[in-house]
């Protein structure tokens, strides 16, 4: 039987025709490794890799079958998932088995579990906030919103503010050139929100309580907080005002809290208090609010020696302590515990009256 040779101008063609299927089984494959349909997938050593380059938003829970808190988390992460996936810019929820995977684990620092980081184009952000579903969609949201939102009508304005949430601080400015905060935007993006308002009217400026403009308003949800910055928008003074407007005005210290606070440089004036829930702590804390309000320059903080023991022994106080106590504090191992509101006022305060009016009836 005679064998037959095809003609050399064929055989690209009966190449191509073989390859095109591989191609597209491949491509499949692939978009079946990596769901986008709102599941949470699971990863190991043999496809994280390539799961941080297929895609751009990955929000990881590293955990441990044996933990608790990580059971617990799980339906958390089942019910944020769908909602996360369906976002303009979709980020996929997986998990990873870190106490099989230790090596996967120890690479991204995992020490604890469970730990969680938003991976974003591969770069890992650990995320410390709430796990809650409806919070963890919240906070997540913010990560893949612009830098700097453009709002063009008041109901824009209420739609941006009702959907940023309270776990964040947010910097809304009025007739404030987008370029001005566009720098701050991105790089406070983990901590706030920021957006400029291109058309508004009275009853915005009424409801923010601002007369003129450019105004840039700074607005701690949580704590029912809100400043005012004016101006000027050049030199130090814009940065000075977001980065001091990041805290609310008295910091409740806590895990979350004290993370926050690493990137600061003021001086923090920390109240040690036996109960920060109680009557005379609350009191104490509004009182607190119009001493920061003046000394912008300092932190202040409280914290309850029965909310978190640990932290508090740390400055030698504890609960055979005579309290409050009244500390300033460089947030390492430096310290001074002082008797007198007077002798923190003269060494750290601009506004000396203000605050030893307000802190002397406390600490005599």
């Amino acid at each position: 039987m005679a064998t037959r040779v095809l003609p050399p101008t064929l055989l690209p063609l009966l190449l191509l025709l073989l390859l095109l299927p591989l191609s597209a089984r491949a491509t499949a494959a692939a978009g079946e490794e990596f769901p986008r349909d709102g599941r949470v997938i699971d990863l190991d050593e043999s496809n994280f890799e390539a799961a941080l380059g297929a895609i751009d938003f990955l929000f990881v829970d590293f955990y441990a079958p044996w933990c608790g808190h990580c059971k617990r988390l799980a339906p958390e992460l089942d019910e944020a998932a769908p909602v996360l996936a369906g976002l303009s810019e979709p980020i996929v929820v997986a998990k990873v088995n870190a106490d099989k995977y230790r090596k996967l684990g120890s690479k991204y620092g995992v020490d604890g579990f469970p730990t969680l980081m938003l991976f974003i184009h591969g770069v890992p952000i650990e995320h410390t906030g709430s796990r809650k579903a409806d919070q963890l969609v919240r906070n997540l949201k913010k990560f893949v919103a612009p830098d700097v939102s453009i709002l063009e009508s008041d109901t824009a304005i209420k739609n941006f503010v009702e959907n940023a949430g309270t776990s964040f601080p947010m910097f809304l400015g009025f007739g404030v050139n987008e370029s001005l905060i566009a720098e701050y935007g991105r790089k406070y993006k983990k901590r706030a929100w920021f957006a400029v308002a291109k058309d508004f009217s009275e009853d915005i400026m009424v409801a923010y309580d601002f007369d003129k403009v450019p105004a840039l308003v700074a607005i701690h949800p949580k704590y029912r907080e809100q400043s005012l910055f004016y101006g000027p928008f050049e030199g130090n003074f814009l940065e000075d005002f977001v980065r001091q407007s990041l805290l609310p005005l008295v910091v409740p210290i806590n895990t979350e809290t004290l993370k926050m606070l690493n990137d600061d440089e003021r001086k923090v004036v920390l109240i040690i208090l036996e109960d920060d829930s109680d009557e005379n702590s609350t009191q104490l804390v509004q009182v607190l609010k119009s001493a920061a309000n003046a000394n912008r320059d300092l932190v202040f903080g409280y914290v309850g020696i029965k909310q978190w023991d640990e932290f508090v022994e740390t400055f030698d106080v504890s609960k055979s302590s005579q309290l409050p106590k009244l500390l300033v504090w460089d947030r390492n191992e430096e310290y001074e515990l002082v008797s007198k509101a007077s002798s923190v006022i003269n060494i750290y305060s601009k506004h000396n009256f203000i605050l030893s009016y307000l802190l002397t009836f406390y600490f005599p």
